[in-house]
């Protein structure tokens, strides 16, 4: 959405906390994971299809997923450069939610267990915010958020995104907004299609290709270990 643009520190931060995907089995759309050559394929032949077509949520339903999708192509729309629905943003979210991967908390994480409920926290946020916004576009509308016209989801969304929109009614889907388009940010802005559109030359000093997959022989990430457990506690407990 037009005004919602992000700093280029904030982007460099989000791939610090994106880097969290490469400890996880299964996840193809990121930059950083293995190519594989199907998927490599898969994503060159028809990248603007990939999310809706071929993808199998592992979180949201197929109707939620969608949703998801939608919102996060209106976040971030194609213009001179793809969009989020071609960098495949909503496979991303629906991979870090169903890991419980928390982007966006107002918790503070000191602990694996913390972080845990800020993934559990997480999944709650999405699945309640998705049903505001069917239960906004109702009051509003008469309908469901995806049978709304353009124009109706752009007002809806505006409400959400523009300050001088806010009402006292709109604060948990304002709450939710801000939660999605973190993940959309994170999402877009560590694929391949997002980091080539920053046009950044301090990026590009610091990484000028694309690292290669510690995992060759293992494509799909799929015999990969449980992630470590953080060794933050166990530092605490020594100090």
């Amino acid at each position: 959405m037009g005004g919602q643009g992000i700093e280029r520190r904030e982007i460099l931060r989000y791939i610090g906390i994106a880097s969290v995907a490469s400890s996880f089995p299964g996840f193809s759309q990121w930059a950083f994971a293995c190519p594989g050559d199907h998927a490599h394929a898969h994503t060159q032949s028809t990248p603007s299809n990939a999310s809706s077509d071929f993808y199998k949520p592992l979180f949201f339903s197929p109707q939620q997923y969608r949703m998801v999708e939608h919102l996060a192509e209106m976040i971030i729309p194609e213009d001179e450069t793809p969009g989020a629905k071609q960098a495949g943003v909503a496979e991303f979210i629906d991979f870090m939610v169903a890991n419980r991967v928390a982007v966006s908390t107002s918790r503070e994480i000191r602990s694996t267990d913390d972080a845990i409920a800020a993934g559990n926290e997480a999944q709650t946020r999405f699945l309640a915010g998705l049903e505001w916004m069917n239960a906004r576009s109702r009051w509003e509308f008469k309908q469901d958020f995806m049978d709304l016209t353009r124009e109706q989801q752009n007002s809806l969304l505006e409400e959400l995104a523009y300050k001088a929109k806010f009402t006292p009614t709109t604060e948990s889907g304002r709450a939710f907004f801000q939660m999605i388009r973190d993940y959309t940010v994170v999402g877009y802005y560590t694929t391949k299609i997002g980091l080539e559109s920053l046009g950044y030359p301090g990026l590009r000093a610091v990484w000028p290709s694309m690292p290669g997959c510690p995992h060759p022989d293992d494509p799909e990430h799929a015999h990969l270990r449980e992630p470590a457990p953080s060794g933050i506690s166990t530092q605490n407990s020594n100090t």
